[in-house]
């Protein structure tokens, strides 16, 4: 295995990480927004609240570990990305800090009631994901074509794009169905079978977009970018599998079974699915003009960003573990008997 598969793989289980843990939380948002818009608070905002307040000054260590090592190990993403991801960024950028500074003082300062300000969080919320999915589009190729010898962005093209947006009706759907399964579960262990039940609905109505969506983008594919649609093809039984355990977290949501299964499932669905599109998507990371070969860093840098990455993240999954262990699931925690806030 070279250096640059290594390199790759190891952003990929960052990236893998921030989608996941930033999509419960991103979704969590909307849900505690949507709850006030139709007057559900007493349902379901004191279950989101609960979650909240430990995890989410912790979602975005994953994406500075993302893109610093994208930078270090692949510095030519920066020429090619940099301008591309000028807008997305920015706006990404302006609506974390608007979650942030929402929920610094609705934790640590007075209680924020407004409703205007709960529905801005839970839409940030959808932004978010909605900005950045639209780097997959670019890197899928035939949006940034090169001037004088330098990359430049066609948005028109971008955002007239069917792909464009069958990726960011994926990400808005799938940002929302993983928050629902997980809040499921967690509902159900503090005890709280309103919002369980509440949840559950929101998990199987966002399960048709997702599976739908997904499908949709394999057939955009085709017409878009064809040695990649050949790729993906090829790796037809990886998204045949994530597609069972797809099933089988519906599954059990149906029957109102196990729900912490249910989202074990999800999470191999989704690491199936995502690592397919990964390996599919070999060597490129912008066609056709990047591949993981060109401009790789030196070799010394290389091993000590993987060394580096490693350790990183040996140390999040522990932090991770305690979190959910000592705070998230803890007895009196999950049944609103502590009022602990990180």
């Amino acid at each position: 295995m070279t250096l640059e598969i290594v390199g790759i793989s190891v952003l990929w289980m960052f990236l893998f990480g921030y989608v996941i843990i930033a999509s419960v939380d991103f979704g969590a948002g909307f849900f505690n927004a949507y709850s006030a818009f139709t007057n559900k608070e007493h349902v379901l905002t004191n279950i989101i609240q609960r979650y909240l307040s430990p995890v989410w000054e912790i979602t975005n260590v994953f994406l500075v570990f993302f893109f610093v090592g994208a930078i270090g190990f692949f510095p030519k993403t920066a020429f090619y990305y940099g301008t591309a991801l000028l807008v997305p960024a920015s706006i990404a950028i302006v609506l974390l800090a608007i979650r942030g500074s929402y929920y610094a003082f609705a934790t640590y300062g007075a209680r924020i009631s407004h409703k205007g300000y709960i529905y801005m969080y839970g839409l940030a919320g959808l932004l978010i994901p909605a900005a950045w999915s639209t780097v997959l589009t670019i890197s899928e190729g035939g949006f940034i074509y090169l001037e004088n010898g330098a990359p430049v962005l066609d948005y028109w093209a971008l955002f007239s794009s069917p792909l464009t947006w069958s990726i960011v009706v994926l990400a808005l759907s799938a940002v929302l169905y993983i928050s629902a399964v997980f809040l499921t579960w967690y509902a159900r262990k503090a005890g709280d079978d309103r919002a369980s039940d509440l949840l559950r609905k929101y998990s199987l109505i966002w399960s048709v977009p997702t599976i739908v969506t997904a499908t949709g983008i394999i057939v955009e594919l085709r017409a878009h970018n064809e040695e990649h649609f050949a790729n993906l093809i090829g790796l037809w039984w990886v998204f045949a599998l994530s597609a069972l355990l797809f099933f089988g977290t519906v599954f059990l949501l149906w029957k109102r079974r196990n729900y912490g299964m249910a989202f074990i499932l999800l999470v191999g669905q989704f690491f199936l699915a995502f690592s397919g599109y990964g390996v599919s998507h070999y060597p490129y990371l912008l066609y056709p003009y990047l591949t993981l070969y060109d401009g790789f860093t030196n070799e010394a840098m290389a091993i000590a960003l993987i060394i580096a990455f490693l350790a990183g993240f040996a140390l999040l999954l522990p932090s991770l573990y305690l979190v959910l262990r000592l705070f998230l699931f803890d007895k009196d925690y999950v049944q609103g008997k502590s009022d602990y806030h990180v």
